[in-house]
């Protein structure tokens, strides 16, 4: 009858192990870059066209409306 080889045994069972931890560290990287990426998928999806940020802060004007807001003076007709 053959004799054990235990040192092949051991060999085989530490590159398991090695290969269970690489697997380990892999699944922690993923999991920790998913949640780095997370807030950025949290915003809804924008319509096909529309821009990617506003264009400015100010509502927009309505067509044939002044380019410069009016003061308290030009809306009585007034002129300073």
């Amino acid at each position: 009858m053959a004799k054990e080889n235990y040192s092949y045994k051991k060999y085989q069972k530490e590159l398991a192990k090695k290969k269970k931890r690489e697997e380990k560290v892999q699944s922690r990287l993923a999991k920790k870059n998913m949640q780095a990426s997370a807030p950025l998928s949290a915003q809804p999806p924008r319509p096909i066209g529309a821009p990617s940020a506003p264009l400015s802060a100010e509502a927009p004007r309505p067509i044939g409306a002044p380019s410069a807001p009016l003061s308290a003076a030009d809306e009585d007709g007034t002129v300073a």
